[in-house]
């Protein structure tokens, strides 16, 4: 079976026959001249052929070898610079697309300033927003089809996907609406909160196994008057006076600052998570991912 291609002694043989000597040829390349020389000595005994007239000044394609193949090496040479000026300006330039997956609440609160502050820096980067639940990203992710993703932490440990940092801290708090302003300014127990209709978000999401965990730690189990599959939805009800709602208190701050919403004082309060930023294994890193990532570096 015939030896693989040495592409390397292909590019010395066309700086050579460019040249026209060796000690020329040496410098373009940054090597020495006996290092040219072997490279074309290994070509030539490759081929079986001698491609070069060795003269008094210089080097010159032979007839029967060297003149027969310059042409499509020169081309097969360029062809592959161009491809390595292409990689070298995915490296060097924030070009092509950037695939970001998250909720749609993480994008609105969590994203949306990252996002406006890299599109003004790289303006040319197609960027494409894929809201979903965190276990659909770490699929996308897995099919790569997504580049990056935040997830609503902790998730389970999965071998293709690797957490790289938390980028937002979350603190969740029990809020309520003018029906129970009763209660501002109390402190309840963690079974207080049974006595009073709840919302939380839907099953199987990591919010609502968080507070699960928590009543459960507390001897208490949940049960919600109504569940919900949004955050933007759950303040609305619970504005709208159907019961006290769990939700991470930097998604609540604008409802609260309104006098809308209120903080429902309940102690212990619920232990800190965090949204994190996920990449695939083995993830392709462009200079347009690189650059999304490195506007994180300062975050929590």
């Amino acid at each position: 079976m015939r030896d693989m291609i040495d592409l390397d002694l292909y590019k010395v043989f066309y700086t050579v026959a460019k040249c026209g000597s060796l000690s020329k040829a040496a410098e373009e390349l940054y090597v020495s001249q006996p290092a040219v020389s072997q490279s074309i000595k290994q070509l030539e005994k490759l081929l079986d052929t001698p491609l070069f007239n060795r003269l008094r000044h210089g080097m010159e394609l032979s007839a029967q070898g060297g003149k027969i193949i310059y042409d499509d090496v020169e081309q097969a040479v360029k062809l592959l610079e161009g491809a390595e000026r292409k990689l070298g300006a995915l490296k060097q330039d924030a070009t092509g697309s950037l695939r970001i997956g998250a909720s749609e609440t993480i994008f609105q609160y969590v994203l949306s300033e990252k996002i406006v502050e890299y599109n003004r820096l790289y303006p040319h980067v197609k960027i494409e927003l894929i809201s979903d639940v965190s276990p659909k990203i770490i699929a996308l992710m897995k099919s790569d089809a997504c580049d990056i993703g935040f997830l609503n932490l902790p998730v389970s440990k999965d071998e293709d996907i690797e957490i790289m940092r938390s980028v937002r801290l979350l603190s969740d708090i029990f809020i309520a609406g003018r029906r129970f302003e009763f209660l501002c300014g109390e402190s309840l127990s963690v079974k207080d909160l049974t006595k009073y209709p709840l919302l939380l978000m839907e099953e199987k999401t990591v919010s609502r196994e968080a507070v699960n965990h928590y009543g459960i730690s507390h001897g208490v189990y949940f049960k919600p008057a109504v569940e919900v599959n949004s955050w933007g939805f759950m303040k609305r009800l619970v504005a709208d006076g159907m019961g006290i709602g769990c939700i991470p208190r930097e998604y609540a701050l604008s409802k609260i600052a309104d006098g809308s919403l209120f903080e429902v004082d309940v102690r212990p309060s619920m232990p800190a998570r965090s949204v994190g930023m996920a990449l695939p294994k083995n993830v392709n890193m462009t200079f347009a991912l690189q650059s999304f990532i490195n506007l994180f570096d300062e975050s929590v």
